[in-house]
């Protein structure tokens, strides 16, 4: 019989986080975040600020060598043309900098691209 005093003895599993963690981001790119933020760093140019650098983590971004080049070839096109803050489209990514600062402000991956508005930007290079 259900009633009224049943629905206490019911147990309501709690919400939260999932059980299993995820893979950590070394054994899904073979590279540490750590060693991909060195690599970007050390090649000048552009620099990340925190908020991209969590993006970039948690939306799986990782740059090679050639794609910084890219990326800060598209930042100087910018710059020529007197854009302040760019959305740079490149390989399904897109990357909106501070060019003054030759910053990263946030990136986003194929998937968090769909039916996204991009603000306070003043110009866009697509490579």
């Amino acid at each position: 019989m259900g009633g009224v005093n049943n629905i206490n003895n019911r147990i309501i599993p709690a919400a939260g986080r999932p059980a299993t963690k995820p893979p950590k981001l070394e054994d899904r790119q073979g590279k540490s975040f750590k060693e991909v933020l060195e690599a970007v760093g050390s090649q000048g140019g552009i620099t990340l600020s925190k908020h991209a650098q969590a993006r970039m983590m948690t939306r799986n971004i990782v740059l090679d060598k050639s794609q910084v080049e890219r990326l800060n070839t598209a930042v100087e096109r910018a710059r020529q043309k007197g854009i302040r803050d760019t959305l740079v489209l490149m390989d399904g990514n897109a990357f909106v900098v501070n060019v003054k600062s030759t910053t990263i402000i946030t990136a986003a991956n194929r998937e968090t691209l769909k039916d996204r508005v991009f603000t306070n930007i003043d110009g866009a290079v697509i490579v």
